[in-house]
């Protein structure tokens, strides 16, 4: 007689329960520990909502993954599951074998699935899933409120009505729940709607934050506190928001929002796209930040020669990883001021973004000696500049010793366009020629990327990338 996979008898197990749902609910207090996910999984699967329920009701784990079966969200299955969590909730004494403090609706929890399905196992050495760290987890926390983990991402114009029954449940029992996330997206959502969803959020749970609104800036700064509620926030994304004309109401508005940064003590990544309203007052934003930033991006916007140099001075981005001031014009600035703020970061820089900011090579002869300081330096764009050949060999010679350096992104050489700036295919290929006699010189197997905008397939004003250039000890291409 074959002896048969211990799991695939647990699968057999779990389907032959479920034809009879009354059996299978009736066995739930003796049922081993190891057949629960299993059933639950073909509870699932088959819609048996009533042992969905009952299955909650006696759940031997601290966490409960269910957004990690549902490929898309269910309001049936959601609410089977939170009619077992109204009996749990409404019983004085918690049921012997329950363990179920948090219901996690998030895409994540599939290594606990996998694990009890007989799939490769990988379990999260975090995992509150697992029998064995039930009763100490629980024994940390035994009084605290029953958590909900969701995932926010606020972008129709109304809410799915997944979402609202949600909420609404959560409402109602505002006592006993809290509702979580840890990320919140927000993309074109009515402030009405995003001030209701968040007033049932634990605000304290986020860490990571995204606005990406066409949004006024009176409409930022009336945000603002919310986001200044979110104390605990480790990232932040801002953009798209588009400065009016001129008033003397903005600088209240510009008051209001950098004020927030006062109460961020986790911050460590700020990204702020086309941040017009720091312009001229970018040294409100930096004195508030209360924490040293890992990475800071600040694109498509102009900063004035003040901004740049408070920037260099704030003691903030001293130990900065990744900065990013795409899109932000240095034609008209002072030539010393990023070299300035380079020798600022640069034993902690590991990646930097230059990209379309007006470089020219009078701009680059003063950045070469800062840049060579950037030992840690992994990635490196230059891409939507003005370079000649000339400086590209300077930039290059003085990288060469950036033995970290994996990633480089540079631009077109100037001599590849013709007079009207269009590419000339003819001149690229010599200059290509060219910048590889130059890395074959310098002897240290190197790839770099030439890049230029508009794409000449389509037109896009994005960056085209055509084969790299090479250099190996094996290789030349």
């Amino acid at each position: 007689m074959s002896v048969q996979n211990p799991l695939r008898l647990q699968n057999l197990a779990g389907k032959s329960l479920l034809t009879d749902e009354a059996l299978a609910i009736s066995t739930l207090e003796y049922l081993p520990i190891e057949l629960f996910p299993q059933l639950f999984m073909e509870a699932f699967c088959g819609r048996h909502t009533k042992t969905l329920k009952a299955l909650v009701q006696a759940w031997p784990f601290v966490r409960l993954p269910l957004g990690g079966l549902m490929q898309a969200p269910h309001l049936g299955t959601l609410q089977a599951v939170l009619d077992g969590l109204d009996v749990l909730l409404a019983q004085k004494d918690q049921p012997r074998r329950c363990k179920l403090r948090v219901l996690d609706l998030r895409n994540s929890g599939q290594d606990f699935w996998r694990m009890w399905s007989g799939s490769k196992i990988h379990v999260s050495s975090s995992s509150s899933m697992v029998p064995g760290a039930v009763d100490s987890l629980r024994a940390e926390k035994p009084l605290a409120p029953f958590e909900v983990f969701i995932e926010l991402h606020l972008k129709e114009r109304s809410m799915d009505g997944f979402l609202t029954y949600l909420l609404k449940w959560v409402e109602e029992r505002k006592a006993s729940i809290h509702l979580c996330c840890k990320t919140l997206r927000i993309l074109s959502f009515p402030m009405e709607n995003i001030m209701k969803v968040l007033s049932m959020v634990r605000l304290d749970c986020i860490q990571e934050v995204h606005v990406n609104c066409t949004w006024y800036l009176p409409t930022l700064a009336m945000f603002a506190p919310l986001l200044g509620q979110i104390s605990k926030v480790q990232r932040l994304l801002i953009s798209h928001i588009h400065l009016p004309a001129p008033m003397e109401q903005d600088k209240q508005h510009v008051v209001k929002i950098t004020s927030q940064f006062l109460r961020m003590h986790h911050l460590r990544d700020l990204h702020l796209e086309s941040p017009f309203y720091l312009e001229g007052c970018l040294d409100q934003m930096l004195r508030c930040l209360m924490t040293p930033l890992d990475t800071l991006t600040i694109t498509r916007c102009l900063l004035t020669d003040s901004d740049l140099t408070h920037l260099s001075q704030s003691p903030k981005i001293s130990q900065l990883k990744g900065l990013n001031l795409s899109g932000v014009t240095m034609t008209y600035s002072s030539p010393e001021l990023l070299p300035a703020l380079l020798q600022k970061v640069s034993a902690t820089l590991q990646e930097l973004y230059l990209e379309q900011c007006g470089i020219r090579d009078f701009h680059l002869e003063f950045l070469l000696p800062a840049l060579s300081l950037c030992i840690q330096l992994t990635s490196f764009s230059l891409r939507g500049n003005f370079l000649s050949m000339a400086t590209m060999e300077k930039m290059l010679r003085h990288t060469s010793g950036m033995l970290s350096l994996s990633r480089e992104l540079y631009t077109v050489p100037q001599e590849s366009l013709s007079c009207q700036g269009i590419l000339q295919p003819s001149r690229l290929a010599q200059c290509r020629t060219e910048l590889l006699e130059i890395l074959k010189d310098l002897g240290r197997p190197r790839t770099i990327w030439i890049c230029f905008t508009p794409c000449p397939h389509c037109g896009d004003n994005t960056f085209y990338h055509p084969e790299p250039i090479i250099y190996s000890s094996n290789t030349l291409t």
